[in-house]
């Protein structure tokens, strides 16, 4: 026999009152595995992040596989590293010559003529570095232009290449500007004449940890932006009144 009307109310009423409960509990369910779901996603996020914040210090510093070149290029900055690595690959024998290129006058080394106060050029500290290591005064080369930043001594180095119908040379650069010196040759010079790009082992950097420093942190943060400026076609110019300042300062503006 069915149920009674009075037994099916009664079903009713009781199945009532468990549904809200039921579902609370399923909205619940759905609310903690969003969350779970949404916690995992945050926690990818931030290992992310500090993998590429960890990972850009490195990323920056690239060096080709030496080759037999016209001439080593001390670029200018970072007195006396990039010289101290130029000697070393001097004696390697991998160049018969090592170049170096001169700095416009900053307005600092103005404002010290004025005051009658001498001021050494950073040429001639790494001149006197190379002879120092054993570098013959004969192999030496001070270019005659002088430059403001990375794109005008590339442009040198490759009219000077091509005036003496050279292929390759080395470029002593710092670390964490090596990646964006390659950027800069490419972009201005391209694949000939051929630049091997090559770092100061001995200079301070730290590229796993750079933003506990301010050095390494500005040095990272300049090259990030000097590196857009390349890749977007050098919208951004430096300051003609200005360069990197007095001998051994910071890298230059481009």
């Amino acid at each position: 026999m069915g149920a009674s009307r009075k037994e099916i109310l009664t079903c009713e009423r009781a199945f009532s009152g468990i549904q809200p409960t039921a579902r609370t509990l399923v909205r619940a369910r759905v609310r903690a595995k969003l969350t779970f779901v949404l916690g995992l996603v945050a926690v990818l996020i931030v290992v992310l992040v500090l993998w590429g914040v960890r990972g850009l210090g490195h990323w920056l510093v690239v060096a080709d596989p030496l080759e037999p070149a016209r001439a080593i290029v001390v670029l200018g900055g970072r007195v006396p590293f990039r010289a101290t690595e130029a000697a070393s690959i001097y004696h390697q024998g991998w160049a018969p010559e090592v170049w170096l290129t001169k700095d416009v006058r900053s307005a600092e080394e103005t404002a010290l003529d004025r005051l009658g106060v001498t001021v050494i050029r950073a040429d001639v500290y790494n001149r006197e570095v190379l002879e120092r290591l054993g570098v013959p005064s004969g192999a030496l080369r001070l270019l005659s232009d002088s430059v403001q930043n990375t794109i005008e001594e590339t442009r040198l180095i490759a009219r000077e290449l091509r005036a003496n119908g050279a292929d390759r040379v080395i470029l002593v650069t710092s670390k964490v500007h090596s990646r964006r010196v390659r950027a800069i040759w490419s972009s201005i010079v391209g694949a000939s004449p051929r630049a091997v790009i090559r770092y100061a082992g001995e200079e301070p950097y730290h590229p796993g940890s750079w933003w506990r420093n301010t050095r390494d942190a500005l040095d990272v943060s300049r090259e990030v932006f000097g590196l857009m400026n390349v890749w977007a076609g050098f919208p951004v110019q430096p300051d003609p009144q200005t360069n990197h300042g007095l001998p051994g300062d910071d890298e230059k503006a481009q």
